[in-house]
């Protein structure tokens, strides 16, 4: 079994459901703020590999749902300096083990870990559909290991 660093956003229910699903497989999951991470460009660029900048985004982000960040029009410099500045843009969880990095839990090393196929729901979100986006995080709740 595998020990994975799990960054996603606390207080998000989907992530909480995926964080039980690698639990469940007998992985550790070593789970962290995504939101208070002190990012680089280059820590950050190591978990999106090959993919397209637009699967860089997540795509329930305020700022994408809104049309104020298109994240087709965007070069992978300018993608990265928007998401150092506004994490709750990072398509999450972001996962690492084993030297393998990925954005998402619909890609490998994900896939592996969890035996393959996954199923079509694992990052749907686990709000019902309404125009309420799950709570920001307070701040001052937020401790670098969560």
């Amino acid at each position: 079994m595998a020990t994975i660093q799990f960054y996603q956003k606390p207080g998000c229910a989907t992530n909480a459901r995926q964080r039980r699903m690698l639990e469940a497989a007998g992985h550790t999951v070593i789970a962290k703020s995504l939101l208070a991470e002190p990012w680089t460009a280059e820590a950050l660029r190591g978990f999106f590999g090959s993919t397209p900048v637009t699967a860089w985004f997540n795509p329930a982000a305020p700022r994408v749902k809104s049309g104020e960040i298109v994240p087709a029009k965007l070069d992978a410099a300018s993608a990265l300096a928007l998401m150092l500045d506004d994490p709750l843009l990072i398509r999450r969880p972001l996962v690492e083990t084993e030297g393998q990095r990925c954005a998402g839990f619909d890609r490998e090393p994900v896939t592996t870990l969890l035996g393959d196929p996954v199923g079509d729901d694992v990052e749907a979100c686990s709000r019902p559909p309404v125009s309420v986006s799950c709570p920001d995080p307070v701040p001052s709740s937020i401790s670098p290991s969560q």
